[in-house]
C-alpha cells in the first residue's frame, strides 16, 4: 500500500470537446473548477472538496457527470481503512472546445470569477479591444497560445496560477428597424 498515488500521464495530450454530453458537463461552474483543480495531479473527492471549499457529496456528483462525459477518469484506487479511495484525473492535459457554446462559456467564466474572488493576491485582469486584420488576429492568437504553452512551471511547492487567454472578434452592433 502506498501513501501517494503514482501519476501516470493522461492518455491524451489534447481532447477536443464536441459531444453534447461534454457541453452539458461543462455547463456548471463547479465542474469547471474541478477540471482546473485536476489539471495538476490526480486527487480524491476529499482532497478536491477541501481544495475547492465544497461538500464531498457535491464534488462526487459533479465528478460522476464529468466521468460520464469522458472528461475525467479514475487514475488509481487505493485501499484505506477498509474502503477504496479513488484518484480522479483529467482524460487529457489540454481540452479544446472546437465550437464553444454559450452555456459552457458562461460556466467557465463563472468558475474563473469564483477563482478570482478567492485569489489570495490581487489578480491581473485586462480587457482591451484592438482593431486587427484577420492575419494579425491569427498571429496574436498563435503568439498568446505559444506563450502559455511554453511557460515553464516551477516546482510543486509554488502556488498555482490560472491563465485565461481569449481572443475573439467583437460582434457588429445591430441596428434596430426604424433607426
Amino acid at each position: 500500500m502506498r501513501d501517494q498515488p503514482s501519476h501516470p500521464p493522461p492518455p491524451e495530450d489534447v481532447l477536443e470537446i464536441g459531444a453534447p454530453a461534454q457541453f452539458a458537463a461543462l455547463a456548471h461552474p463547479l465542474r469547471q473548477r474541478l477540471l482546473f483543480a485536476l489539471g495538476q495531479r490526480p486527487a480524491t473527492v476529499s482532497r478536491l472538496a477541501a481544495q475547492l471549499d465544497a461538500k464531498k457529496g457535491n464534488v462526487a456528483h459533479h465528478l460522476k457527470v464529468l466521468r460520464e462525459a469522458g472528461l475525467v477518469h479514475i487514475a488509481e484506487t487505493r485501499q484505506v481503512r477498509g474502503g477504496t479511495e479513488q484518484y480522479y484525473q483529467r482524460t487529457a492535459r489540454h481540452m479544446v472546445v472546437a465550437e464553444p457554446q454559450a452555456a459552457g462559456t458562461a460556466a467557465m467564466l463563472a468558475a474563473i470569477a469564483q477563482e478570482l474572488d478567492r485569489a489570495p493576491v490581487e489578480p491581473h485582469l485586462t480587457l482591451r479591444h484592438l482593431r486587427l486584420s484577420p492575419a494579425k488576429a491569427r498571429e496574436l492568437g498563435e503568439t498568446l497560445a505559444q506563450l502559455v504553452d511554453e511557460a515553464e512551471e516551477n516546482p510543486e511547492d509554488q502556488p498555482v496560477h490560472g491563465v485565461l487567454v481569449a481572443l475573439y472578434q467583437q460582434a457588429e452592433p445591430t441596428v434596430a428597424a426604424g433607426q
